[in-house]
């Protein structure tokens, strides 16, 4: 049985990172949508909101389980008995952060492997960061996430204002 860890901040959540769950939990028995809980960042969301919203997006994926940690990701890919830990890739930025984080976990856990998965073209411009980052100027950012995290993440903006 192969297991894999799709490891992140997910705040919030993009129809990118949904592209790479859907597409990485074909290649395996159990993706463990891990949401990492950094406690030196000030996220938009909390954990719990995140997880949940995550939830959400991935309820058609029976294989899909969510949840937090922190830490050392190859301690918790040691715990989860994991094979792989899945990266998506959207452009060379993307691939030399990810190929020397790679080589790290591969240093702390030797049994962990990494899989990079190349954004869809249509995709790749999407991060977390640039979502909130249009949503707060009064951009249209609704080709950037689906519908329930557009109208979380717009309620959320209107109650800060």
């Amino acid at each position: 049985m192969s297991v894999w860890i799709y490891p992140g901040s997910f705040d919030p959540i993009t129809l990118g990172h949904e592209n790479i769950i859907a597409r990485g939990a074909k290649l395996c028995d159990t993706l463990y949508v891990a949401v990492l809980e950094n406690h030196s960042k000030h996220p938009t969301f909390t954990t719990d909101e995140k997880i949940e919203l995550i939830k959400e997006c991935t309820s058609h994926m029976p294989n899909v389980v969510v949840e937090c940690f922190s830490g050392l990701l190859a301690d918790y890919a040691k715990q989860k008995d994991a094979d792989a830990i899945l990266r998506g890739i959207r452009n060379t930025g993307d691939y030399e952060y990810e190929h020397n984080m790679s080589q790290l976990n591969k240093k702390l856990n030797s049994n962990i492997e990494t899989v990079f998965v190349c954004a869809e073209p249509e995709l790749a411009c999407i991060s977390s960061s640039s979502v909130k980052e249009i949503a707060k100027l009064g951009g249209d950012f609704s080709w950037m996430v689906n519908k329930n995290i557009y109208n979380k993440l717009k309620d959320y903006i209107n109650r800060r204002k």
